[in-house]
């Protein structure tokens, strides 16, 4: 055998590289939206959570009432879902505008 031959027949051939599919559970986790909450706080006023949820969200005086009157009597409400990059930009929002706010999965 020449050494041209040798050298060849211990070469290896790449290792098989086996690729983990995600299952269902998964691909669920990574298409649920993702929700912003806004929490009560003793220092805002009604008024101006309204006037908040209106400028950032568009949502109608009487929408925004109502969302600000959840965070009021329950102690929180959801105001937007999106995806978290989207709820990130909301939660920066609303901290901008002084109100306690966070995102978590739904």
């Amino acid at each position: 055998m020449s050494r041209y031959n040798k050298a060849m027949s211990t070469t290896l051939a790449p290792a098989e590289v086996e690729i983990e599919q995600p299952d269902s559970a998964d691909e669920r986790e990574y298409d649920r939206p993702w929700v912003v909450i806004v929490w009560n706080d003793p220092i805002n006023l009604m008024s101006y959570v309204t006037l908040v949820l209106q400028k950032l969200f568009g949502y109608n005086l009487a929408r925004a009432t109502k969302l600000m009157l959840q965070v009021h009597n329950e102690g929180k409400a959801v105001v937007s879902s999106g995806s978290r990059e989207k709820s990130e930009h909301d939660v920066a929002r609303l901290h901008a505008h002084g109100l306690w706010a966070t995102m978590r999965q739904d």
